[in-house]
């Protein structure tokens, strides 16, 4: 094999060979599928399997029905490792080692919390110091285990804070957790996460990629339309340009996430652009 020369390279070249050598790298979040996965388990799984993706983030789904045992074995049938599991916010709160017990269960090395619980969309300085405390307290205990916490913002983190905004308090006020990036959610307040990631290189572990239909307006309250998820590379998020950013510093998982009724079809796509763009 050609000598690597650098990450960029390394990541090109993995990517045409099916993924194979950043089995590390990339992944899927599987919320993309959950509604298949109430369908149809295992040819869910199949299928994740034959777009050669081997690394899954867990999107709050648990075992889908199966006891541990028997979902992991469809899980190692279909060659797919949950490298990221999730809890929510009272969990982590309340009893960090129901999430250390399920991360350990999987063998994965993040817990992910998708989500801080506010007032409609009122998210103000007290909640965000408070989830500081939270993921403060439970990310020393996962760290103990040997497993990192990650927060996941959603876009309501973006309000202004001093001199600043609260997202810059909470990064820089988190002792024992790290983040998740979502591109979509810090894109859709209008913020660039590029320069977010040149901000705090070393503060992102892990990422979601999904893009946003041209001509969508966003917002700071954290919702929007999940239909708005489109093929990487065809919305107004320059994906390849955040990839490119994501290697460099060389942020761990690089998790495909798409949220609409068509995720199916256009998670394939997604993969493809990957290839292609870096392949200029």
């Amino acid at each position: 094999m050609m000598k690597i020369k650098n990450s960029i390279v390394f990541f090109l070249i993995a990517i045409t060979m099916n993924f194979e050598s950043v089995s590390q790298e990339i992944g899927l979040q599987l919320y993309s599928l959950r509604n298949e996965m109430k369908d149809d388990v295992e040819g869910t799984l199949q299928k994740i399997q034959s777009w050669g993706i081997s690394n899954i983030e867990e999107g709050n789904g648990g075992t889908h029905g199966y006891s541990i045992q028997d979902y992991k074995a469809l899980l190692n049938k279909n060659q797919l490792k949950i490298v990221s599991v999730s809890g929510s916010y009272e969990d982590f709160r309340d009893n960090p080692e129901k999430i250390i017990s399920k991360a350990k269960a999987y063998g994965a090395k993040y817990a992910v919390c998708f989500w801080i619980p506010h007032n409609d969309t009122i998210f103000t300085i007290k909640e965000t110091k408070a989830a500081i405390d939270v993921f403060n307290k439970a990310g020393k205990k996962l760290k103990d285990a040997g497993i990192t916490l990650a927060y996941h913002p959603h876009g309501y983190e973006f309000r202004p804070y001093k001199k600043g905004l609260l997202m810059d308090h909470m990064i820089e006020s988190a002792q024992h957790f790290t983040f998740e990036m979502d591109v979509y959610w810090f894109a859709h307040p209008g913020e660039n996460p590029i320069e977010w990631l040149r901000r705090y290189p070393d503060k992102f572990k892990l990422m979601h990629l999904k893009d946003c239909k041209k001509g969508v307006k966003g917002n700071l309250n954290g919702t929007s339309d999940v239909e708005t998820n489109v093929v990487l590379g065809m919305g107004q998020i320059n994906i390849a340009a955040i990839v490119a950013e994501a290697v460099k510093i060389q942020i761990d998982y690089l998790f495909i996430e798409d949220e609409s009724s068509k995720a199916v079809k256009q998670i394939p796509q997604s993969l493809k652009f990957l290839q292609s763009s870096l392949d200029k």
